[in-house]
């Protein structure tokens, strides 16, 4: 006997999801903010030291989501089910951001490295040096971790309009099974 799809995505699930949007919010912030500071300023090495922190949560609370993902109940069905297209797009989408929710803090972390400084983690541990100094690495390094950003900001974006879309104009529940609170 088959197990019934659930109508909205499990709690810690839900806020899981909504956490880390807001914590990817925090992460573009933090890092645009810092250039309305001069170098040196406290401020700007602050705004840079957080953008580094809620990175690495990302990277963190990634690995429970997908293991929620994969260990936990299933995710509820889309009612109407979606044309094929969308189902593979939406997938596409969420599998890019998953890989990106991964790839972008270890570059950070690797273009650290490259650049001879340790990532200190909430002022309390040292994370490892995962490469030797290297000045031209540590460009590349940060280029593609600029790349994926700005990727990634374009992903969410069209995750966003697409839940706005299937909502509004669609009429499905795609975006009312990941809201937290409804019934």
């Amino acid at each position: 006997m088959a197990t019934a799809h659930p109508q909205r995505f499990n709690p810690p699930t839900l806020w899981l999801h909504w956490l880390m949007a807001l914590l990817l919010v925090a992460v573009v912030l933090s890092i645009e903010l810092h250039e309305l500071w001069p170098k040196g300023d406290p401020t700007r090495a602050l705004l840079k030291a957080w953008h580094f922190q809620l990175g690495l949560a990302v990277f963190a609370l990634l690995w429970l989501r997908l293991l929620l993902r994969w260990a936990g109940p299933r995710s509820p069905a889309v009612q109407p089910p979606l044309a094929r297209w969308q189902a593979r797009l939406s997938h596409g989408v969420q599998g890019g951001l998953y890989l990106l929710m991964a790839a972008l803090p270890l570059l950070g972390w690797l273009s650290m490295n490259a650049k001879g400084k340790t990532l200190v983690l909430w002022g309390v541990w040292s994370l490892p040096l995962l490469l030797n100094p290297d000045a031209a690495l540590a460009h590349t390094l940060e280029d593609w971790h600029e790349w994926g950003a700005n990727l990634g900001m374009a992903l969410v974006a069209l995750h966003t309009v697409a839940a706005l879309v299937h909502h509004f104009v669609q009429g499905d529940n795609t975006l009312t099974r990941m809201l937290p609170g409804r019934r």
